[in-house]
């Protein structure tokens, strides 16, 4: 109980930052290609379990799903790439996985801003399950 509780003070410590400072940084598309390609990011994908089965960003974690077992998916290097995105440029759903992320302690957290859409407009692979 006390773990919990702890995550929740530090989920609303973080969300706070989040919120004064805005938004996380952008991370370019072909630098986040660059980043999967070397196996060098952790992407999370904020769009739900029924878009994330329908298409996502290679190697993307479902946040919906795995939003409670987070800590254990990310890596333990806090200063890893931690990438989130959702549906669009619009959306601004990616923050909540974010919010998550530096709650965590992560110091290298970015948004892929273009989301699902501007990757699949892209030509870029997408993965389906």
């Amino acid at each position: 109980m006390k773990k919990l509780i702890s995550l929740f003070v530090s989920l609303c410590v973080a969300a706070s930052a989040f919120a004064a400072s805005g938004k996380v940084p952008d991370i370019a598309h072909a630098d986040l290609q660059k980043a999967i390609a070397a196996k060098a990011v952790t992407v999370l994908d904020v769009n739900g379990t029924d878009s994330f089965k329908e298409g996502r960003i290679p190697g993307a974690i479902d946040f919906v799903a795995n939003e409670a077992k987070l800590a254990a998916l990310l890596p333990k290097d806090k200063n890893a790439l931690i990438v989130a995105y959702c549906g669009n440029q619009y959306c601004n759903a990616y923050q909540s996985a974010a919010s998550a992320a530096l709650a965590l302690g992560y110091k290298n957290v970015k948004h892929y801003s273009p989301g699902i859409d501007g990757w699949k407009k892209s030509g870029a692979k997408v993965e389906k399950s």
